[in-house]
């Protein structure tokens, strides 16, 4: 029962389960009540979410060094004990239940989720490859 790591809002896949959204803020002008009926997430972890100061950075990456910077930063973060025992924490999940994390991010290749698989992969989850 591997987990997916999807783009928020998009239509949810057959058997996928509980969606958990790893942003910082909920989605704009969307009722609570509606997160995940309009397909956005079921839980939230912003823990698992870069830090404001590290999505801004992301955002003004154009070249592939700023990225990179992005890259270290977030992983750097991500090695932070509380958010360390998060990953390992959905990286057994992953064996044993279907859901998904994800951000809103158009393309995965420049979203930290791309990280995000990384770092689960490392952890040791069990990772559906769409």
């Amino acid at each position: 029962m591997p987990v997916r790591i999807v783009r928020l809002g998009s239509p949810r896949a057959p058997n996928e389960g509980t969606r958990i959204g790893t942003v910082r803020r909920p989605p704009r002008g969307v009722p609570r009540d509606q997160f995940a009926a309009q397909d956005w997430y079921d839980a939230w972890l912003p823990n698992l979410a870069p830090s404001a100061e590290a999505v801004k950075q992301a955002l003004a990456a154009h070249s592939d060094a700023e990225w990179a910077e992005f890259a270290r930063r977030y992983r750097r973060e991500m090695a932070e004990p509380d958010r360390r025992h998060l990953l390992d924490t959905l990286a057994q999940l992953s064996r044993q239940a279907n859901f998904s994390v994800g951000c809103y991010c158009e393309s995965e290749a420049r979203c930290h989720r791309s990280l995000l698989r990384e770092l689960l992969a490392q952890a040791g989850a069990d990772i559906r490859e769409d």
